[in-house]
C-alpha cells in the first residue's frame, strides 16, 4: 500500500493592514507534492475553507520560480487538485500516514489557532504518525498538544523561519507571530541556519524545516520516517 499524506494549506489571504495578498508559498507546496508523488506516495491536499487556496504571487514571480514550481503550474493534475482542496473539518487523521504543512504568511494568520487543524495534529501526534511542517507553517504546531495535555513542541527540536528572515524581507512588523518567537515561548528547542540556507530537524515523529529552500528536504525527511 501506498502511503497516503495529507497537506494542509492556509486559506487566509491578506497581508495584514496591508492590503497585499498573501497565502501558501508555491515552492513549499510544489517541491514536497513531487518529492512524495515521485516515491509512490499518495497527496491529498486540504484547507481550513475548502476550495482553492489563496497562493502568494510573489511565490509565483520569476525569481522565486523553481524546477518544481514550474512542474506544478503544468500540471493539469497537481492543478486540479488545488482547485478542489479537501475542507478541514471534514478530513481525518485516520486515513492519511502522515501530514504536512506548507508554509507561506498565511498559516500566520488562520492555521495557527485552528480549531481542525489542531484536532488533526493531535491525531496524528496520537497515532504516532509523522507531523511536519516548513517555514511559517510550524505556527500550526504551538497549541497542539499530546494526550497527556503537554504541547507536541515541548522540548523537542524544531526549526521554522527565522526573525532574521522575517526583517529580510520586511514584514516583522505586520505578521501577528515571529515563528521563531512562538516555538521559543512554546518551550521548544529551537534552532536555525543561517537565513535562507536549506535547514531541517527531526525528533522523532515531528518534523520541520526553516525556509523554502527546506521544503524538499524536510519532504525527503517525512518520507524516511515512513519507513520503506
Amino acid at each position: 500500500m501506498s502511503p497516503r499524506i495529507l497537506m494542509v494549506l492556509t486559506s487566509h489571504d491578506r497581508l495584514g493592514d496591508t492590503g497585499e495578498p498573501t497565502g501558501f508559498w508555491l515552492e513549499e507546496l510544489a517541491a514536497p507534492y513531487y518529492a512524495c508523488l515521485d516515491a509512490g506516495a499518495e497527496v491529498v491536499l486540504a484547507s481550513p475553507k475548502g476550495g482553492k487556496p489563496p497562493l502568494d504571487p510573489k511565490s509565483d514571480a520569476e525569481e522565486s520560480r523553481t524546477e518544481a514550481t514550474r512542474r506544478f503550474q503544468q500540471d493539469d493534475e497537481a492543478q486540479q487538485a488545488l482547485a478542489n482542496t479537501r475542507r478541514l473539518s471534514e478530513v481525518s487523521a485516520d486515513d492519511f500516514d502522515a501530514v504536512f504543512y506548507p508554509g507561506g504568511h498565511g498559516p500566520l494568520w488562520d492555521l495557527v489557532d485552528d480549531a481542525d487543524s489542531i484536532r488533526l495534529i493531535e491525531a496524528f501526534w496520537a497515532q504516532q504518525k509523522p507531523v511536519s511542517a516548513v517555514c511559517h507553517a510550524p505556527i500550526a504546531l504551538i497549541h497542539a498538544h499530546d494526550t497527556h495535555g503537554e504541547p507536541i513542541i515541548r522540548g523537542r527540536d524544531v526549526t521554522g523561519f527565522t526573525n532574521g528572515e522575517e526583517a529580510a524581507v520586511g514584514l516583522t512588523d505586520v505578521v501577528p507571530h515571529l515563528v521563531e518567537d512562538a516555538l521559543i515561548a512554546g518551550g521548544a528547542r529551537y534552532s536555525k541556519a543561517d537565513d535562507f540556507a536549506p535547514y531541517t530537524r527531526r525528533d522523532g515523529q515531528l518534523i520541520t524545516g526553516q525556509n523554502p529552500a527546506s521544503s524538499e528536504p524536510t519532504a525527503r525527511l517525512l518520507l524516511e520516517a515512513l519507513g520503506p
